[in-house]
């Protein structure tokens, strides 16, 4: 069990019977008042997420969420396949509103975490930073640079972002897969 002040970003609690993820938390005090946790929480089942404030005396479980290694296949007409790594004969498919804003930085055959509760897949995990190589991007045109311009790119997993100028079509860039934006450009040293 979490008292009021324990409830942090990026744990994962169980309320009203279902997962939610602590987007943010924020302990204050209202004048004379006990100390009140402002929390967000996103649903990890719906994706919904709400506002709630625990008290001093409010406790809540811990989520036990189990995660397992699992190998991204493909996709067709919105269901995203999966295999087990060592077995390639044990094929599964999730939902695409369980996968649809991670799978964008997934290559195929490439492995990423399955979250389940109460052995109920709930989402992916994959890693915070991944390398991609570039498929499209335009050629950098000379002209007002002075604001830092950005063209739009396209990577090997058909995900599309903003980046500098500098970056061109074959090159392996760095991409946060929480913000979805560009980190940086591997160059290979």
């Amino acid at each position: 069990m979490l008292e009021y002040n324990e409830i942090r970003p990026r744990k994962f609690i169980v309320w009203n019977n279902e997962p939610y993820e602590v987007l943010d938390s924020h302990v204050f005090r209202k004048q004379q008042r006990k100390p009140v946790n402002q929390t967000k929480l996103k649903n990890l089942i719906t994706g919904k997420v709400v506002e709630q404030s625990f008290h001093q005396s409010e406790k809540v479980e811990e989520a036990d969420l189990h995660s397992r290694a699992v190998k991204y296949l493909y996709s067709n007409r919105g269901e995203f396949w999966f295999a087990e790594p060592t077995n390639p004969k044990e094929r599964f498919t999730l939902e695409e509103n369980l996968v649809a804003d991670k799978i964008k930085y997934v290559r195929a055959n490439d492995e990423v975490e399955l979250l389940s509760f109460n052995d109920k897949a709930i989402g992916l995990s994959v890693p915070i930073k991944v390398k991609l190589k570039v498929t499209e991007a335009a050629p950098a045109v000379k002209g007002n640079t002075a604001q830092g311009a950005t063209k739009q790119i396209t990577v090997e997993s058909g995900a599309t972002l903003n980046v500098p100028l500098f970056v061109n079509e074959g090159d392996i860039v760095e991409i946060n897969t929480e913000t979805g934006e560009y980190v940086g450009r591997d160059t290979g040293k």
